[in-house]
This record gives C-alpha cells, sequence and structure tokens, in this order.
C-alpha cells in the first residue's frame, strides 16, 4: 500500500464528494428541499451539526479508498467504473429507505439515488487516476 497516494487519495476524494454534495443538494435540489421544507432540519440546526456531515462524507470516502487499493495493482479503468457504480448503488439504497419511513415525494428519493450513483463512478475514476500504483509496483 502506497500510503502518500492513499492520503492524496482521500483528500482528492473528499474534495470530489464535498463539491458534487454542493452541486447536487445546494443548487440541483434546492427546489425540492424548499417544497418539502416541513421534513427537513432548520437551516440552523443543520449548520450546528455541519462537522458530522463532514465526518459522514470522510468516512465515506475513506472506506471507499481503502477497498478500492485491494486491488488497484491490477485494476483498469473500466474496473473503476463498475467499482464506482456498486458502491454507489450499495451506498444508495439508503435513498430508498428513506423513501419508505419518509413522507417525501418519489423524485427527492431518486434524485438521491442517482446522484449517488454518480457520485460514487466520479469516486471511482478519480480513486483510480490519484491511487493509480506505480508502473514498478508489483502485482498481487
Amino acid at each position: 500500500m502506497n500510503i502518500p497516494r492513499l492520503v492524496l487519495a482521500i483528500v482528492v476524494g473528499f474534495v470530489v464528494i464535498f463539491g458534487t454534495d454542493y452541486l447536487i443538494h445546494h443548487v440541483w435540489m434546492a427546489p425540492d428541499y424548499l417544497a418539502t421544507q416541513q421534513l427537513w432540519r432548520p437551516e440552523s440546526e443543520m449548520t450546528a451539526h455541519f462537522g458530522w456531515m463532514l465526518f459522514a462524507q470522510l468516512l465515506l470516502v475513506f472506506a471507499f479508498v481503502m477497498l478500492w487499493t485491494r486491488w488497484a495493482s491490477t485494476a483498469r479503468i473500466t474496473c473503476a467504473i463498475g467499482y464506482g457504480f456498486l458502491m454507489g448503488v450499495f451506498s444508495g439504497t439508503w435513498a430508498i429507505i428513506m423513501y419508505v419511513v419518509l413522507p417525501m415525494p418519489c423524485a427527492i428519493a431518486c434524485k438521491w439515488f442517482i446522484a449517488g450513483i454518480a457520485q460514487c463512478i466520479l469516486l471511482g475514476l478519480v480513486t483510480f487516476f490519484v491511487y493509480k500504483p506505480k508502473p514498478s509496483a508489483a502485482v498481487g
């Protein structure tokens, strides 16, 4: 395992997740949240809990990258896309569950699910390019 590349992949992955979360939730889905504001915490409470959001994003990226390192030395770009897709489906099931337990529109759950898959595919590609071992790395 290449520790400097691992740390760099986690940092870059965190930036990707944080940035895409902003675009997804504060730009694309803002009208959805405004229309269902009775379901969500007030802005002041969300801000008070923001550290937990950052921690959760970091935890997701850490797990994603650590799992990727298990076969990174032999992986191709198609593996990164497939890995991202499967991790997106795996981690996105919470959106379907939330649709079942919260009285929210199906469109929100669908957007969460689809956006999560897209984010994970992007994270897979970024991880592939950042963590990619040097050509001299041993296969194993």
